[in-house]
């Protein structure tokens, strides 16, 4: 078995020579790919990139009472609009009451939880 011819070492001097020579360069390739200080406008972002500001408990009560207030609102809409129905036609009051037995049930069954266990 014979073993491998080993290529001549550099010495260690002219190695740290190389390196300090090409150190400009790769700092200045390291700095390209850098994002750019925060401190520095970069224009137009759009506004998942933009760096979040704090804000203070003040604005935060409010942004929270305006939502509280906007979510209050739909549900009054929403339920007047369940109640302002127009009227049912004579027909559809005077139905069959065994059919309206059966619809009852057959909606008890579709809204109910019994088919999960």
């Amino acid at each position: 078995m014979t073993t491998p011819e080993t290529p001549e070492i550099p010495e260690p001097k002219d190695v740290l020579a190389r390196a300090r020579a090409a150190s400009e360069e790769i700092a200045a390739a390291l700095d390209e790919d850098q994002e750019p200080e925060p401190e520095k406008p970069a224009g137009w972002q759009p506004i998942w990139k933009r760096p979040r500001t704090p804000k203070s408990k003040a604005a935060k009560k409010k942004q929270l009472d305006d939502q509280r207030e906007r979510l209050q609102d739909a549900a009054k809409r929403r339920l007047a609009a369940g109640e302002s129905r127009r009227p049912r036609s004579r027909q559809s009051r005077i139905g069959n009451a065994a059919a309206r037995r059966d619809a009852r049930a057959l909606s008890r069954v579709r809204h109910s939880n019994a088919w999960l266990r």
